[in-house]
Formats: C-alpha cells, sequence, structure tokens
C-alpha cells in the first residue's frame, strides 16, 4: 500500500534532527528514514567521544609541568588505560541517549530501513513504496578505509571502532593528518601509547598558510614523529603491522585510519533524478537552498562532501528543513567558515583560506606566543597566530593559528570578518591583562602598522610597551 506524506527526512544525524526540528513547525504529516544506529555521527563516533579522550590525555599530559610549578611526585602517576575507555563510553552513551530521546518520541513516524529514492517525489524502504512532496537527503558519510586493508581486521581502527576498544596497544600508526587525524595522534601519544603519524600531503590539520603548517608541524614532532609527502602502506609483519611510507617505516600493533570520510549514497538511487552526477556521484547542490537543482529534493550535512562539520551540518538541516515545506525556496547567507582543530596548541582557520588570497594584495600580521606572558605563566607558550587584512581598507579576511585558547579566538576573529570589522575597528576594543587574547592584539597591531593611520585621538592608536610583562 503507497504512503503520502508532505516531507521525507532520510537520514537521522545532526543534518537530519536540524531538517526534523523545522519540519514538525510546519507539518505533522512526516517520516524520518534512518539506516543504521541511531543518534548521530557527533555523538557516537565523532565529536564528542573524541574530545572526552582528548581532554583524559591532556589532563594526564599536564604532570610535565608540575616540576616548573613546584609541584612534586608527578612521576608517581600512573594511567589506567581501560578506565580511560570506559569514561570515554559512559559519555558517549549520555551524549547519543539525548539525541535518542528525539527520534523515540516519532513513534511510527520514525522508521529503520535503507531507503532508496525512485524518483524525485518517490522511495522505497522495507519493501515499502512511499511518496512525498519533499524529500531531504541526510544520509551522512563513513570513513573512508582502502579496500585491501580490510584484510587486517580488528587490527585496522576507525574512528568508528577506536573508542569501543578495551584498552590501548602500545604501538600505534595514524595513517591521515587531517584534524581528526592530529587530534587522535597527539592524544593517543599522550595517553603513553607509542604514536607515528604519517600523511601524503606536506600540511596538517587543513592548514594552508605555511608559516602556521610549519609551527604546527614542528610543535607535533615535538611529541611523537610525524612523516609528510609521501603515500603510507600497509604490510603485514610477525603478527603486527609495517607503516612504509617512502624511506619511512614503523612497526605496529594497530593502526588508526583516518583518511577522511566517504558520503552514504551507495544505492540510494540519486540516478533516479534524471539529472547530471558529478564523478563522485553527487547531484548540484545550492548551499544557500540546499536544493538539488530544481527539484523538491534537498541534501543536508556530510553527504554534500563539503564541509563535514556539525555547525555547517545543523546549518544546512535548517535551510532544507525550511525549504522542503515551502513552494518557493529561500536563499540563506552561509556563515563565516569557521574550523577548529582540538590539538595542543588549538589549531584554527577562520574566513577565506590563506590559498584563496593573492599575496600581493592582502596583509598579513603574526603574533607568537613563546614570549607571550599569559602564555609564559600557564607553560602555555608556545604557538604561532596570523591574520590577513585588505591593504587600504584595513578589513580583515581571515586567519590561520596554531594558538593557546585559540578555539576561542578563532571565534573573536569570526565575529569581526561576520561584522567587516577592520582592524582599527578591533584595536578600538578592549583587551584585558594579562589574556591570551593579547596575542591577537599584537598581531592586529602589526597589521595597524600597514595600513593607513586612523586620528590621534583614537585609542586604536594605543601601542605596545615593547615589554613582555605588559604587553
Amino acid at each position: 500500500m503507497n504512503e503520502s506524506y508532505d516531507v521525507a527526512i532520510v537520514g537521522a544525524g545532526t543534518g537530519g534532527l536540524a531538517a526534523l526540528n523545522e519540519v514538525k513547525k510546519q507539518t505533522s504529516n512526516f517520516i524520518l528514514i534512518n539506516d543504521g544506529p541511531w543518534g548521530t555521527v557527533c555523538a557516537r563516533v565523532g565529536c564528542m567521544p573524541s574530545k572526552a579522550l582528548i581532554e583524559a590525555a591532556n589532563a594526564f599530559h599536564t604532570r610535565n609541568t608540575f616540576e616548573e610549578f613546584g609541584i612534586r611526585g608527578a612521576g608517581s602517576l600512573t594511567l589506567d588505560i581501560p578506565a580511560v575507555l570506559w569514561h570515554v563510553r559512559r559519555l558517549r552513551n549520555d551524549f547519543v541517549a539525548s539525541t535518542l530521546k528525539t527520534t523515540e518520541a516519532l513513534g511510527e513516524r520514525a522508521i529503520s530501513g535503507r531507503a532508496r529514492l525512485l524518483g524525485a517525489g518517490r522511495l522505497e524502504v522495507n519493501g515499502r513504496e512511499l511518496r512525498a512532496r519533499s524529500i531531504i537527503i541526510a544520509t551522512g558519510s563513513r570513513p573512508v578505509v582502502p579496500e585491501p586493508w580490510h584484510a587486517f581486521g580488528r587490527q585496522l581502527l576507525t574512528t568508528d571502532t577506536l573508542f569501543e576498544q578495551q584498552t590501548l596497544p602500545s604501538r600505534m600508526a595514524v595513517i591521515g593528518l587531517g584534524p581528526v587525524g592530529v587530534e587522535m595522534a597527539q592524544a593517543l601519544s599522550r595517553l603513553g601509547v607509542n604514536v607515528a603519524a604519517f600523511d601524503q600531503k606536506t600540511a596538517i590539520a587543513g592548514l594552508r598558510d605555511p608559516g602556521v603548517n610549519a609551527v604546527a608541524t614542528e610543535l607535533l614532532q615535538q611529541e611523537f614523529p610525524v612523516h609528510l609527502g609521501q603515500k603510507a602502506d600497509l604490510h603485514a609483519s610477525n603478527g603486527g603491522m609495517q607503516v612504509r611510507a617512502g624511506s619511512k617505516e614503523a612497526v605496529v600493533d594497530s593502526v588508526l585510519v583516518s583518511l577522511g570520510r566517504r558520503p552514504n549514497i551507495d544505492n540510494l538511487g540519486l540516478e533516479t533524478l534524471g539529472i547530471e552526477l558529478d564523478e563522485h556521484g553527487l547531484p548540484p547542490v545550492d548551499p544557500h537552498t540546499m536544493q538539488i537543482a530544481d527539484l523538491p529534493v534537498f541534501m543536508a550535512g556530510d553527504i554534500n562532501d563539503r564541509i563535514p562539520l556539525l555547525h555547517e551540518a545543523a546549518d544546512e538541516g535548517h535551510i532544507a528543513g525550511i525549504n522542503a515545506t515551502r513552494r518557493d525556496p529561500m536563499y540563506f547567507k552561509r556563515r563565516v567558515p569557521l574550523a577548529i582543530v582540538f590539538t595542543d596548541p588549538n589549531i584554527a582557520m577562520i574566513g577565506r583560506r590563506f590559498n584563496s588570497l593573492d599575496g600581493n594584495k592582502i596583509l598579513t600580521g603574526e603574533a607568537c606566543f613563546k614570549h607571550q606572558g599569559r602564555a609564559r605563566v600557564g607553560q602555555r607558550n608556545k604557538g604561532i597566530l596570523r591574520l590577513y587584512a585588505e591593504p587600504e581598507s584595513g578589513r580583515l579576511l581571515g586567519a590561520e593559528m596554531c594558538a593557546p585558547a585559540g578555539e576561542h579566538m578563532a571565534h573573536l576573529v569570526a565575529l569581526a570578518i561576520d561584522r567587516s570589522l577592520t582592524v582599527h575597528d578591533m584595536l578600538r576594543l578592549p583587551f584585558y591583562h594579562p589574556t591570551l587574547e593579547e596575542g591577537l592584539r599584537s598581531a592586529l597591531r602589526q597589521l595597524s602598522a600597514q595600513v593607513p593611520a586612523c586620528g590621534k585621538s583614537d585609542l586604536a592608536n594605543c601601542d605596545a610597551f615593547d615589554c613582555e610583562a605588559l604587553d
């Protein structure tokens, strides 16, 4: 028997749940379909369990600063890895439970099964043909693992399986040093695992600015070996695994594969929409409406293979949910690009990317945290921040950083870019002493010296004292 709905949402991750939130405001005649575990990737295997592991690793790593602070006995501290992993799973289960409340309350309007499109307004799930005036596709993504590597079985880990381990091996390799790879490599190393990290690229964590990338790479190399610029291959080695990249190699017990994520479009039936798909099998999607071509079909979240970040997936679900219930889609302005990597120091990228800017037509301001007062007091004095601005107007365009408290400064910079603030606008704001944000002010002052001067009675002219303790 055919069933008709106003909206069918395929996928109950962040994008799907955000879409559901908007659809429910307009109609009760909807259906939510989900294949596999319920609960978002973020809560189950992504943002939240990874941050729980990172926090535990950083807490234990802090013992290395104790002697300098005058705290004795750090050498007697030990780490109970099974207890750490249990703590991660306990928190993870709480986060997942909070997402499940939303879908469990839907009753028969939420069904488990694999959906396949039959056309713009039709789909099939569990042998049932459903019809919907609008369809929202939010099926998410999964980790990329080269097919031959599957032969290594449980020795091969992804973030889908890492947090389920009861303990950790003594030797691990991390292959792929994008944001997730660098986070996990550092955390595992700080938990006492002998880590070797590999990436075919020469830039890590999604960085584009060579200066910031060089500092971030050097800081990680102080904690564990980082091998860049060569493709890594896996081979069996006496019950373990040998990782080889050019002349570099490591023998390990397990490998964490962090080569990115692939959209879940297998057997989804996108070809039935009657539009041209790209080389990855994806249709054209307007990022401002989330509409596929001019069809009553929308895509949201990681499936777009655009920016796999929770706040972006939530925005896309919000847009798709609103437009799926309208006759004419609304156009949404997207937020300032913001990406944060929770290494220590934090890595962050805001606004226009360095490689998209004309180096001859931008100004750059830089701050090093090696001698920054608050950073030294907290034994966090490492890292760099670089800001980019227009030459004549001084308007801020973007930034990259590997800096202590970078996750907070990144939000300040994003706010400034969103409001089209200039270097002088920012320097008119108060910077409290002593704070890590004074490092941001140092970069702004360097930029200020390169743009047309403001009036003498303007506090944006207030210069540095040239005294590390006060600046």
